[in-house]
């Protein structure tokens, strides 16, 4: 078949380097799509990319046709089919959350300039790097000639983690759980719910509530282990997220190619112009969704309770902020 471009940004960083193997495998795109990889980052780091490139051939991957490393927007965004971007101005020491985002405005409006005048139309556009809901929104309204619905950001770590602390705590496998949901912002004020989400316990599907029993657990620790975990990692490792950062793309893109399994929905950023719960419209909001045909959908009808309604007001505020502040900056520029 005829290979499809895919680009990672960032792909001198951490992220990438865990990424990169796992497209060039075969594990996101199926075992028989042969690839081009596109790999940018800024110019001071290109010899970094050069050992990656020679790595990448001596990984000697059948799909993989080619690698092209660069520091180009031009040479980059061209005839994309999939766009993965993961770098992004990372937050140092003494940096408000607003210096931040006016470093990440920058980029995502360029890159999604660039996005709008030389790839595809139909181009898949996944934001990973941070404040990853507000950026991935500058992006696609930089890109105007692009589907909204073509842009994500990624929850589906937050999602992972959600599902594994539920597995962890009633001895089970991860596959046992699904349809956990992460609403609203990649950060901290991320709403982790687990109210319809179900679990295999002993081959009989019960709701988590039911199969955990400790509500005050569910409501309370479950859900500020899920929204803290990024930081007890960077405590611990003294660096952030990065293996499983990289296996949740994988996860989040397979299933924007592939769709989502009969019966379960995930959790993606995505734009929130039409939804059902109340959440504001124009906001890059995580909600959960199913995707058929490479097209997501937002699951419906879902009944919200008053402690997840606040919860999910309480996210979309802050998006709300992250949009305002970024949208000043990209103004006066």
């Amino acid at each position: 078949g005829e290979p499809i471009r895919v680009l990672v940004t960032g792909a001198a960083g951490q992220i990438a380097y865990s990424l990169l193997y796992s497209i060039a495998k075969g594990d996101v795109f199926g075992k028989d799509q042969p690839l081009i990889l596109v790999l940018l980052d800024i110019t001071p780091v290109m010899t970094v990319l050069d050992g990656i490139v020679m790595e990448l051939q001596d990984c000697a991957l059948p799909l993989l046709r080619e690698v092209i490393p660069t520091d180009k927007e031009e040479v980059a965004f061209k005839d994309l089919d999939v766009a993965i971007l993961v770098g992004s101005m990372p937050r140092k020491e003494g940096m408000e959350r607003k210096d931040l985002l006016q470093a990440n405005a920058k980029i995502f409006k360029s890159q999604g300039a660039a996005l709008d005048k030389y790839a595809k139309k139909t181009v898949k556009v996944v934001v990973v790097g941070n404040p990853a809901n507000t950026n991935c929104l500058i992006a696609s309204k930089s890109a105007p000639s692009i589907p909204k619905e073509n842009f994500s950001c990624l929850t589906r770590l937050d999602h992972n983690r959600a599902k594994s602390q539920i597995a962890l705590k009633l001895g089970v496998s991860a596959n046992d759980v699904k349809n956990v949901i992460i609403w609203g912002n990649h950060s901290s004020t991320q709403y982790p719910d687990v109210t319809h989400a179900k679990v295999n316990v002993k081959g009989k599907e019960v709701g988590v509530y039911e199969a955990i029993k400790d509500d005050s657990w569910l409501k309370g620790d479950f859900i500020l282990t899920v929204q803290q975990r990024g930081a007890a990692v960077i405590k611990a490792r003294k660096l952030s997220s990065a293996m499983s950062a990289a296996k949740a793309i994988c996860d989040h893109v397979r299933d924007i190619w592939f769709g989502t399994p009969a019966g379960e929905f995930v959790s993606m950023g995505v734009i929130s112009d039409g939804n059902s719960y109340g959440v504001p419209e124009d906001l890059l909001y995580s909600f959960p969704v199913v995707i058929k045909d490479r097209t997501w959908k937002f699951v419906e009808g879902l009944p919200i309770n008053d402690f997840s309604r606040e919860k999910m007001n309480l996210t979309a505020k802050e998006l709300i902020e992250e949009k305002e502040t970024a949208v000043q900056f990209l103004s006066s520029a």
